[in-house]
């Protein structure tokens, strides 16, 4: 009886181990040498332009936020990064009627990295780069809201283009969609939701980025961390995914606390990643939690930490990275 009983559990044990399938393993060593072209001195330089006063607060609609968009158009045009959308036409229009009462047409910025293998399936990376204009004499630079998440898009699609000019090129297409209009109510990504530049079905993760270059005060004592939020919501491969690159790149704090059902903050629902989670598009939000600067018009470029932020950027890309060219596009299982 005992020996009859060790064959039927030694069969059925054989039989779950041949059904299982680990998690694709992180395979990073061809995306270093691009990930080290994210230096500290590009991420500064960028940034401090980024979020000077001639950019007047980057109100959605108005002359600031007009020339950000220019500036970022022509920064991918000097790195080789092309549009989707063809005849060297960067923006997609946001018409004033889809926009607050009293808010100006304004235009979500788009570049594109096409891919090898599977063209047709696309990861999003994302960050706004509106923010809240002038209140009389105050400028609201947004140094960290949203000039981080920016300068850290810029940054990234220059290393997918270096990678697909050294024949190193994502196997999927990758989508950078600088948003406008977060600040009015998330309406950027709202629009580019219900008007996709590619069928919606096709959107296979969004990575969104808002906010990596401060430390809040819960982590002054150890400062190499970052919040993610809802990368389990719909997709646990992408989930582990993060976890493992994280573990084998940067190898950062990752705070959840914010992922939690019963956050009063409601995070979850107050970035761009929203829009697409809600079309069932696994999603990562990468956040450094508020400051107090937050919103203010001292968040200035000098308080950023660009040792801390160049990590964060870096991370964000080898994720990228391994969600592009891994075998499968990721299971939604939640």
């Amino acid at each position: 009886m005992k020996q009859t009983f060790f064959f039927v559990t030694l069969i059925f044990q054989l039989l779950c181990l041949g059904s299982f399938q680990p998690p694709e393993t992180p395979n990073l060593k061809s995306a270093v040498p691009f990930a080290k072209t994210i230096s500290i001195e590009e991420l500064k330089k960028t940034l401090f332009t980024f979020s000077s006063d001639s950019y007047e607060g980057r109100y959605t609609g108005e002359i600031g936020q007009k020339k950000a968009a220019k500036f970022l158009k022509e920064h991918h045009q000097k790195n080789g990064v092309l549009t989707p959308l063809g005849n060297n036409d960067y923006y997609q229009e946001i018409p004033s009627l889809f926009l607050p009462e009293n808010t100006k047409a304004s235009e979500n910025v788009v570049a594109f990295v096409k891919g090898s293998i599977k063209p047709e399936e696309i990861l999003v990376i994302s960050a706004h780069y509106d923010h809240l204009g002038t209140q009389g004499a105050k400028i609201f630079n947004g140094a960290d809201d949203n000039s981080s998440g920016t300068v850290a898009l810029l940054e990234i699609a220059e290393a997918f283009q270096l990678a697909k000019e050294k024949g190193l090129g994502p196997k999927r297409s990758v989508l950078f969609l600088h948003l406008t209009a977060e600040e009015q109510g998330l309406y950027g990504s709202k629009w580019y939701v219900q008007n996709p530049l590619f069928p919606l079905k096709n959107h296979i993760a969004n990575l969104n980025i808002d906010m990596i270059g401060r430390i809040d005060d819960i982590h002054i004592e150890n400062s190499n961390y970052l919040y993610l939020i809802g990368a389990d919501k719909l997709s646990s491969e992408l989930h582990v995914l993060s976890e493992q690159t994280n573990k084998a790149t940067l190898n950062l704090t990752l705070d959840y606390t914010y992922n939690r059902k019963n956050d009063p903050n409601r995070f979850f629902y107050r970035s761009d990643h929203y829009n697409f989670a809600k079309n069932n598009i696994p999603v990562i939000f990468y956040f450094n939690g508020v400051h107090e600067d937050y919103h203010l018009e001292t968040d200035t470029p000098e308080k950023i930490n660009y040792e801390l932020l160049q990590k964060r950027v870096q991370l964000i890309f080898y994720t990228a990275w391994n969600i592009a060219n891994r075998e499968n596009r990721l299971v939604i299982d939640n």
